[in-house]
Order: C-alpha cells, then structure tokens, then sequence
C-alpha cells in the first residue's frame, strides 16, 4: 500500500514510524468522549468503553475479556490482526458516529440487549489521509454485567464471517522518457519481479529478512524487512506481491542467489526500463530501499521500484504517478472480495528531453576510446537546449554537468570578451607575448612569441599576454563579466549541475590569474559549452534539459554582450581554431574553438585536465577529459 510506514509531518512532509506503534496518546480523549452522558446508560457504558479502549492500546486479550459469544482467543487474534492486515501507523476509537449529518444516540437499550455506535480511525499513511467509518456493536447483558456480542462485523460493519481486511495497490505503468522528438530514450532489457504469496509463507518474518540480508544493493543499501513484512501481511494473501525488480545482465549474480530463497517468487519480463543512452543524466530504476523512500517521500514504499538517479529520480512522481489504494474485505482465497475505501492514484506522465540521439551517439563515439575519464556537452546556441550529454568513464557520475574542473586557457573566452566589452580593446590591438611575466607577484611562463596583434597571441595560448591585460579591467569587473556569461548563476535547471565559480581577485596577481582560468577558477562542461554557444550567437541563454516542466527556480533572463565584443571575439576564436591551438578541430570552415591544458591539486595529486571548448554551426560543445590528449582531435571525430 502507498505511503504504509510514514506519517504527515507539519509542512506536508512525512517521517517514518513503526508499524507496531500503539497509539496510546488518544486514550485520555477516549475516555472522556465515554464518560460524557455515560449517567444516562451507567450500567452498558463501562462494557463498551472498556472494550474500544483495550482495543485501541493493544490490549487484545483485555478486549476479548469483555465479549461473549465465541472463544476469546478468537477475539484476541481477531482483534489483533487489524492493525496487521491494512499495516496501520495507528488506530483511534471513539464513542459515537454522525449517521446521514445528525447525532445519534451512542447507546440505545432496549430490556437486556443494547447497541453502541462508535468511531473507527485508522491513519494508512496515504498522504495522511485517515480512513474514518462509523462502527456498530452489540451488547447482552449477561449475569447483570454487559458483555459485546462478538462478531467480525465489530471491526467493520461490512465484514462477515470468514473474511478479512486487505490492502490491494494498483500501480500504474510507468511514463517513458523521450527524446527531443519525442521517442523514447529507455531501451528495453529483461528483468526478473521477484516477489511472495502472501498466504503460502511459512514463516513471513523469515524469509524477508533473508531477502534483506542478501539485498545489498549500490554500496550497501538494504530493503527495510519490517516495513516489508507490513506490506505482505496486508496484502491480499493469494495475489503475487512483487517486492524487488532487477535487470538482467546489471543484478545477474543477486538474481541467482534470490532464486534459490524458500518463499520467494519471481517472474521474468522484458521492460523499456534501462537508458538507451546518457545514463548518467536519463538515471536508472531500483529498488525501494529505506534511505531512497527518505529521499524520494511519500506515497512510495519498500517493494516499489523508483528512479535511483538522474531524471528518473528527479522526476520519480511524474514518470510513477501514484498508485491507486483499496482497502477490501475478502475471504481467504482473495476471489470474493468488497471494496470498503479507496484512494484513486495519478496517472503518469511522459518526461520530454532535448536530448538528440545524433548527436548523443556522435558525442559517445568521440570519447568511447579514451583511457581517461572523459566529459562532453552539446548545446544548441539558439535555444540553450542540450543536445547530448556524454560521459565516459566517469562511474556513473555526470561530469559533463556535475564536474568542478580549472578551465586554464579556455576561460581566455570569457576574459577576451572582457577586454573587449570593458577593456577598450579589439583583437587586432598590438599586445606582447614575453616567455615570463610576474604580475602583483605571480609568475606566468609560456613559450616567447614576437609582438603581434590579440588574436595572434590568443590562438598561440600566450599566457602571460592576458596576464598582463589583467590591468585593463577591475575585480568586479571581470567577475561581473564572467556572470554575464553564466558562470556562478543559477540557472534555475531542473537537474544538478555546477554553473561554476569565480572568485573576486583580491589583488593584481589574483586577477592576473583569473584571466588566465587559475587562481581557483572552476568550471563544468556545460557551463562552457554555454560560454561558446554564447560566442557564437550573441547571446547566452540558460540552459534546458527538460521540455514542458517548470522550473523550481526562475532561470536569469538571455544575457546580450556588446555587438562589436562578440565580432571580434568571433574573429579571435577562428584564428584560433584555424592557425592556432585548435586547428586540429577544424574539420569545416565554421568551427570555431579553443583548446587547453589545465593542472589541478585533488587528493594530494597533481592532475591535468584537456580541454576544447568551441562550436560549429548551430551546435556549441565543450570537452573535459582527465589527462593529457589531443581535444581538437576528439572534437573533430565528433564533428566528422
């Protein structure tokens, strides 16, 4: 059942709870509302009060003591079994009921028989919704003590003989991912529903904690076997329950050890549920294990499979919908059965991307060889929307949105356009490109080019040329320039991503250091990617992943630099990409482009991040990859 395991908490949240837990806390209430008129029929009052206040703390064999009519260890097991069978957070009794929106007698007595009406309250946990009915109950007065005529309708009025409460959940298929065009970006895989009957456990507690135990699934997690063991028993006790779905060939070697697992069940099925491509962004199913029902909240549970990472994660709720709960009365065959309530579910809904499989597979294709972990973005200039994401090597993390990377001489872009926008300057302004320069006492070295003009310099990756430029611009300045370019924004995307970081140079050589993408500059993938897509149409424009959701956070309006900044930026990239660093890139006149080293301290290592950072068309992409290698080539196999 939805949600069984977790309670409303002020704000609309909800937080786990036992299903053993007695609600003890109401008993004060329920003794007064039975003490009130209690004067007018003294001598039944006390029976029934006794009885529905023993029911509700627990004390089954208290309760049974104050019936007549079957064996009290009928009751007590009776009675018991409730909060079992539809696995209750709690369950509240009161004296009397509202019969068609009129107040009725609580207790009517007529010679030695009697009938109490009272109130049922049984909180499901379905989105903190209780199920409240009306109860009715018999009295006979035997040997001048009033006793409760014992009958399974006491429980619900509904129930009869031989029957008794079950919890049936209806989950709805689950709305696919598509790509841009709307197909589906899930491929299909075979998967194995391993499950239980209910009714033919032996021994229930048993066998899940077993499958518990042997569940430890990505670094550990484990299904919860209480809360597991509330769902079995109130499920109906002959329909399958399914409680755990792997796919086959990812779980191959926990599919075999559950096969073999006394009580557990499974069914083999071939579902679209295993990405086609960009797992690390699309996400992956598994199962509900206790922290993940944490993070994913109600009206999930263990049994369920969920989204475990990426947009399948993120967008558990829309792409599962809710199930739709039944609570029944039904024998033990489970063939005849009575709806009591119900709570309807949602039904799914599709998740559209802008992912493209073409460029996807072509972004795939061009990192697919490397040794290294390696991270590619392509975003369309014209729109923001991301076209691929790609990541290789990464052990499922999404570095191409996720990763904090130096940027080094790319950053040169954001800088150039500074200079040009603020810095008075234009790439055929005369600079000089010295083999070493110390500025507000930092040193920069690179190889001793003649004088020239900017693009010159730039294409050659001259250092110490936009070192020295750093004095044209102030701090705030730059870091104002870098934000126009999205760096450090929110850009209000519905899936993680690190938009980057620039701290405020507090002296020349800190500056000097940013212009050159050191001094703790750091960047993704995307945020790159959106930096040349930005170069290249005039404009940068935030970025979008997801089609037709709104975002939780207002992304910043398209920032539109200077016209006669992004010309000569324009101008400085195609040198670059022609004669320059990146020419190995340059597969077709349009493409435009920078390429770089950059070292970074992690772990007490020094590492080497390459990048290429440029565009070609109506397509801009940047590249990361964790070691030393040729990016213009990796980009010119992407672009081929």
């Amino acid at each position: 059942m939805t949600n069984l395991g977790r309670r409303r908490v002020p704000g609309g949240g909800f937080t786990p709870v036992r299903r053993r837990a007695v609600a003890l806390t109401a008993c004060g209430a329920l003794v007064a509302t039975m003490t009130t008129g209690c004067w007018a029929e003294p001598s039944a009052m006390p029976a029934v009060r006794d009885f529905l206040i023993a029911w509700q703390v627990g004390n089954y064999e208290a309760a049974a003591g104050q019936t007549v009519g079957t064996d009290r260890k009928q009751v007590e097991d009776a009675l018991g079994r409730v909060r079992q069978q539809l696995d209750a957070a709690s369950l509240r009794l009161s004296l009397g009921t509202e019969v068609q929106g009129s107040d009725v007698d609580q207790i009517v007595k007529d010679g030695d028989e009697a009938t109490a009406r009272f109130t049922v309250k049984i909180d499901l946990g379905e989105n903190g919704q209780p199920w409240e009915y009306p109860g009715l109950m018999r009295l006979r007065r035997v040997g001048g003590k009033w006793k409760v005529i014992w009958n399974q309708s006491v429980i619900n009025t509904k129930l009869r003989p031989g029957q008794r409460l079950a919890v049936r959940t209806e989950v709805p298929k689950r709305a696919p991912i598509t790509d841009t065009q709307g197909r589906p970006a899930l491929r299909v895989v075979y998967a194995y529903n391993f499950g239980v009957y209910p009714g033919q456990l032996a021994d229930p507690q048993k066998t899940l904690e077993l499958l518990s135990k042997q569940t430890k699934i990505d670094g550990g997690r484990r299904l919860d076997a209480e809360r597991l063991l509330g769902r079995v028993r109130s499920a109906p006790p002959q329909a399958f329950l399914p409680l755990l779905t792997l796919q086959s060939p990812t779980h191959n070697a926990l599919i075999q050890r559950l096969a073999h697992l006394p009580g557990l069940h499974y069914q083999r099925v071939r579902e679209p549920i295993a990405p086609a491509y960009a797992p690390e962004l699309v996400g992956n199913l598994g199962p509900a294990t206790a922290d993940r029902l944490q993070e994913v909240g109600a009206p999930y549970q263990p049994g369920d499979t969920i989204g475990v990472s990426g947009i399948q994660l993120l967008q558990q709720r829309r792409l599962a919908g809710t199930p739709t709960v039944r609570v029944v009365a039904q024998d033990e065959t489970g063939k005849n059965s009575e709806e009591l309530r119900s709570w309807p579910g949602q039904e799914p809904q599709a998740v559209q991307t802008t992912l493209d499989p073409g460029y996807q597979r072509h972004a795939d294709n061009a990192l697919k060889n490397l040794r290294s972990p390696a991270s590619m973005v392509v975003v369309r200039p014209s729109t923001g929307e991301v076209l691929a994401a790609s990541n290789h090597g990464t052990n499922g993390r999404n570095l191409a949105f996720e990763g904090h990377y130096p940027p080094g001489m790319t950053f040169g872009i954001v800088s150039a356009e500074a200079l040009f926008s603020r810095g008075g300057m234009s790439q055929s302004t005369e600079t000089t490109c010295p083999g070493t320069v110390t500025v507000g006492g930092k040193t920069f070295t690179n190889k001793a080019r003649p004088d020239s003009d900017f693009a010159h310099h730039f294409a050659a990756s001259c250092k110490t040329t936009l070192a020295q430029l750093g004095a044209k611009l102030d701090a705030q300045t730059l870091v104002q320039q870098a934000a126009q370019l999205g760096i450090g924004k929110d850009w209000g995307l519905n899936v993680p991503a690190f938009t980057g970081s620039v701290p405020t140079p507090a002296n020349d050589g800190d500056k000097a250091a940013v212009m050159v993408g050191e001094g703790g500059v750091q960047v993704s993938p995307l945020s790159m990617a959106l930096v040349a897509a930005a170069a290249y149409s005039g404009t940068w424009r935030p970025p979008y992943v997801l089609k037709d959701i709104a975002k939780t956070v207002q992304a910043p309006p398209p920032q539109s630099p200077p016209p006669e900044s992004i010309s000569s930026l324009k101008k400085v990239l195609a040198r670059t990409a022609a004669t320059g660093n990146a020419k190995g890139a340059r597969v077709s006149g349009d493409v435009v482009g920078v390429a770089a080293l950059a070292t970074y301290a992690e772990g007490g290592q020094t590492k080497t991040v390459s990048w290429f950072v440029g565009s070609s068309g109506d397509r801009a992409f940047a590249i990361a990859v964790e070691g030393r290698v040729n990016t213009p080539a990796i980009a010119a196999r992407f672009l081929s």
